[in-house]
């Protein structure tokens, strides 16, 4: 009699233990799919981290940002995803570069039939962009292109910043006074680091004032600033192998020219620069330019700001100027401060 009453207390404790874990796995499920289904805020898309951090910025938590290509990543050469598919065809509003920078992601945009607004943010900030060589696939050696590296000018910063708030205006005017009040505390930010690079690059001795990189995207940098662009292993665009003609040329460039120093670039391998440095018996810099994108997180270039002034420490010390750190005004840091968060 007692074994039955232990078997029946047994059966019921695990019945009682089954139900719960029934019931705590519905639980469960039920709170995965509130949380998947329970943001309703619109889906933005960036496809660059350069977009996908003033967004971020402008914008906070008042939207779901989904970012496309990875800080470190070169958008050159950027292989899309499904996921990236999918979020284009489901966004409210999609962000992206243009003048063929984030070529891969652009054809993907352009075959979209979502509605949703689609910017081209470099053109629409800079409608007159500098003219380079295309020397990858797409173009002929030699045929002159848009640049699109607009933004390693802080001013072209500043125009991209008033593109992409006045965008998030219009897809959640509820939010139009946060979106102002944050693109104008970003722009006065950046007008101080534009004022800021050039005191810095004036540090540099001027026959010292000469660039040469992996490939050719810091040509607005160099024209902002009073720079010579000496030249660069490849055009406008990383999808390209340098031949063997042109790395000789290169070197002999430097050699008469006398450049101090080259710099390689995070996102592209430093092999080539380096053997360059080799035949021309100049350095290479230890520090490495963010080019075509920001830095991974925790970086000293993982913000849109901070890549700036990452890259310009990089030039500075490189080139033998005298490198003084940036420091934001004390009279902004209270502005932004006193700003509202939602």
């Amino acid at each position: 009699m007692i074994t039955i009453i232990i078997k029946v207390i047994l059966i019921t404790m695990l019945g009682r233990f089954i139900f719960r874990s029934i019931v705590a796995s519905a639980l469960l499920v039920g709170l995965v799919n509130h949380k998947a289904t329970a943001d309703n805020r619109p889906l933005v898309v960036a496809t660059t981290s350069v977009l996908c951090d003033l967004t971020e910025q402008i914008a906070q938590e008042t939207i779901n940002l989904q970012c496309l290509v990875a800080p470190g990543v070169d958008p050159h050469v950027y292989q899309p995803k499904p996921r990236d598919r999918q979020l284009i065809d489901s966004a409210q509003l999609i962000l992206y570069g243009g003048y063929n920078f984030d070529e891969s992601l652009i054809k993907l945009i352009n075959a979209s039939n979502n509605p949703a607004t689609k910017v081209a943010v470099h053109e629409r900030a800079v409608p007159n962009p500098l003219m380079g060589a295309g020397d990858d696939h797409e173009h002929e050696t030699g045929e002159n292109v848009p640049d699109p590296h607009v933004w390693h000018d802080p001013n072209h910063g500043i125009a991209m910043v008033k593109v992409i708030a006045q965008e998030l205006e219009t897809l959640l005017p509820r939010q139009a006074l946060l979106y102002q009040q944050n693109a104008q505390s970003i722009i006065t930010e950046l007008a101080e680091i534009d004022t800021w690079i050039a005191q810095q690059i004036a540090t540099i001795p001027p026959e010292q004032r000469k660039l040469v990189t992996t490939h050719d995207a810091l040509g607005y940098y160099v024209n902002a600033y009073g720079l010579e662009f000496e030249g660069a292993l490849s055009g406008l665009s990383t999808d390209e192998s340098p031949t063997a003609a042109r790395v000789t040329e290169l070197v002999r460039n430097i050699q008469a020219t006398q450049v101090p120093t080259i710099f390689a670039e995070t996102s592209v391998n430093p092999q080539l620069i380096e053997t360059v440095a080799r035949e021309a018996k100049v350095t290479v810099s230890e520090r490495e330019l963010y080019t075509d994108g920001l830095g991974e997180e925790g970086t000293d270039g993982d913000t849109y700001q901070k890549m700036l002034i990452a890259n310009t420490r990089t030039i500075v010390e490189g080139l033998g100027g005298t490198y003084t750190p940036f420091q934001l005004q004390i009279n902004l840091l209270l502005k932004v401060i006193s700003y509202p968060l939602n």
